[in-house]
């Protein structure tokens, strides 16, 4: 296997980290994320259509307005009842219309909004499991699970209401300016003139918000990640009396997220006294300059001073149009600040590359589809697999090198036992083995083909690692086995346990293999999650296995039960095993010596311990001794 670089796990971990580059404008944000979900365009033109009748609609009022007071009942001698009861009726069946259309095109975008975000979600999601474990390892889980959940949530609030919003009040705003226009466009321009300075400077206002929405959004990530830690680690926490020193974390957590909110609040609420500032001033300048132009007090000559008594009242209703979208315009855009940020989230883990990518063609995150698989991708050749690794070498990112030179090879079928002091790098061999990593350099091949050039399909279901801790899923022991085999039968379960000598195991359970074994399988032992673990191993029938200190947690009672299930997995198998216990490298038939990242023995048991000097012979008297002593 030719490794992928160092440098670039380092760039990845690096990337996931952090969020796209607030340089990137917000307008470039949005467009990327469209890009990324097509359905919330499809049928735009439709949405678009009840806008503009549900825009066009509020200039009802005040139109009718202006023709009820001037026709209806300043230009007769009477009111005209007749006039009055039909504008007043027409402005009516024109609102229930624009009404209608309003939801209709708010429900709508609720829909597409909805179903187009949980494409995001789907993406994201995917991708954060195509990131190699060093990658996932440099931000917590709760951070991770946040840019999932709650960023990818407020681009949801945003896009199923603020978006569209954005779009009918700008609209709005035009339509306001056109019917003012018509009725006295210097009046229109005094309008305007009130607005300008302001909206200058709230654009100004608008940078730091959308800055300080990016920190909202990074707090809020920080928090989770620590509250699904303190959950998650709350056996630690009680066991060492530390629940107060980890509720002043979490309390610290939520502070900096209040903190980092109410540094939003001080320009939003900058921006909400400019506008309400605006809203009276443009407000008077109509009154009084109307009323002038009116009587012709500026002049008969003036445009606009042919101003009726209602088109100056239809004014003031327009101002009130006009006023709106600036208000709801600049709440808006907090939101899209705020949508903004945790698009950029989304988008910094969707740009994150996938280091250790699927041969057989990984799925593209950007787009959905399945990219082209990598040239001589193939499977793994039917019958025995032979391992051969060269000089193989690993650097963890901005660390020193771990792994060096390590050159073996582990014929097919046999039982390899890697043992070692803590830190030798035998947890890093087995994931580079399995391909949960990629080494730096150095050639690793399985059957005969490069590990790189591996389908994952094949790899997969012919390479299986049982980890250290038997992690298991809120569901029951059955639900747990059918991981390894989806369609797998009760019957083969029962089986499959049978062979292990599990059989008798389940049958004690409360419910059998209906058990509930609760989150994280906490439900169960230590003992017991290694035992369904190590089944649901077996019903893959894998050709290789790897166990990663299997039998480390265990008590002895358990230990032989959990022995027995490992004999009848290994058998006919190869076994590659890190070896807490030397009573498991005795077993094996041939043993690894891993000290600081180099392969310093290589043998069978015999051979070995017979070394005077041996690194495992020092280790193996020294087990012998404490078993006797005990």
């Amino acid at each position: 296997m030719t490794a992928a670089p160092a440098a670039r796990a380092a760039q990845n971990s690096s990337e996931l980290g952090t969020e796209t580059t607030t340089d990137e404008s917000a307008l470039h944000t949005i467009r990327r994320g469209l890009s990324l979900t097509p359905q919330l365009l499809r049928g735009l033109w439709i949405t678009l259509l009840l806008a503009v009748v549900a825009t066009a609609g509020k200039v009802v009022v005040p139109i009718a307005v202006q023709s009820i007071l001037d026709r209806g009942i300043i230009a007769p001698e009477q009111p005209d009842v007749a006039f009055v009861a039909g504008a007043a009726g027409l402005a009516a069946l024109l609102l229930l219309i624009t009404a209608g259309c309003n939801v209709i095109m708010n429900r709508r975008l609720f829909r597409l909004a909805e179903t187009s975000l949980a494409t995001l979600r789907k993406r994201a999601f995917r991708h954060i499991h195509d990131l190699s474990l060093l990658t996932q390892g440099t931000e917590q889980r709760g951070a991770l699970v946040s840019r999932v959940t709650s960023d990818v949530d407020t681009v949801s609030q945003f896009m199923s209401f603020g978006g569209m919003m954005l779009l009918v009040m700008t609209m709005q705003l035009v339509l306001a300016t056109g019917v003012m226009v018509f009725y006295s466009w210097p009046l229109a321009l005094a309008v305007w003139l009130c607005y300008l300075p302001i909206l200058f400077i709230m654009s100004k206002l608008q940078r730091r918000i959308r800055a300080r929405f990016q920190t909202v959004r990074l707090k809020v990530g920080q928090m989770l990640g620590t509250v699904s830690e303190a959950l998650v680690g709350s056996a630690t926490v009680r066991a060492y009396g530390i629940e107060n020193r980890t509720r002043d974390d979490q309390f610290d957590r939520i502070d900096q997220v209040r903190n980092a909110q109410f540094a939003v609040l001080r320009p939003q609420s900058a921006s909400m006294f400019l506008s309400e500032t605006a809203d009276g001033l443009a407000t008077g300048v109509v009154v009084v300059v109307g009323v002038l132009l009116g009587t012709q007090a500026l002049g008969a000559n003036l445009p606009g001073a042919d101003l009726t008594a209602g088109g100056v009242i239809a004014f003031v209703f327009l101002v009130s149009l006009f006023s709106q979208p600036v208000r709801m315009g600049i709440e808006m855009l907090s939101e899209a600040q705020n949508a903004v940020a945790g698009w950029r989230r989304v988008l910094g883990v969707l740009d994150t590359p996938a280091d250790v990518a699927d041969p057989g063609g990984a799925m593209d995150p950007h787009t959905g589809r399945r990219l082209e698989p990598t040239d001589g991708a193939t499977a793994l050749p039917e019958g025995l697999l032979d391992i051969e690794v060269r000089d193989l070498h690993y650097r963890y990112p901005s660390g020193p090198e771990v792994l060096h030179g390590i050159s073996v090879d582990i014929p097919a079928r046999s039982r390899i036992a890697i043992v070692g002091e803590t830190g030798s790098g035998k947890t890093t061999f087995a994931k580079l083995l399995t391909r949960m990593m990629d080494a730096t350099s150095g050639e690793l091949t399985i059957g005969g083909v490069p590990l790189h050039l591996i389908t994952y399909a094949s790899l997969r279901k012919r390479v299986v690692m049982v980890p250290q801790e038997g992690f298991l899923f809120d569901t029951t022991v059955a639900g747990n086995l059918a991981y390894g085999k989806p369609d797998a039968t009760a019957e083969e379960m029962r089986r499959a346990l049978d062979e292990l000598g599990l059989g008798g195991w389940v049958d004690d359970l409360p419910e059998g293999l209906d058990t509930p074994v609760g989150q994280r399988g906490e439900s169960l032992s230590a003992g017991e999650r290694q035992l369904v673990a190590l089944a649901r191993a077996y019903l893959v029938d894998p050709d290789v296995i790897v166990l990663d200190e299997a039998t480390s947690a265990v008590d002895p009672a358990a230990d032989v039960r959990l022995q027995q299930a490992i004999d009848g997995l290994a058998r006919g198998r190869t076994t590659i095993t890190i070896a807490h216990r030397l009573s498991t490298a005795e077993r094996a038939d041939r043993i690894m010596v891993l000290d600081e990242g180099h392969l310093v023995e290589h043998g069978t048991h015999d051979e070995l311990v017979s070394l005077p000097d041996g690194i495992y012979a020092g280790l193996h008297r020294s087990w012998v001794a404490h078993r006797q002593a005990r």
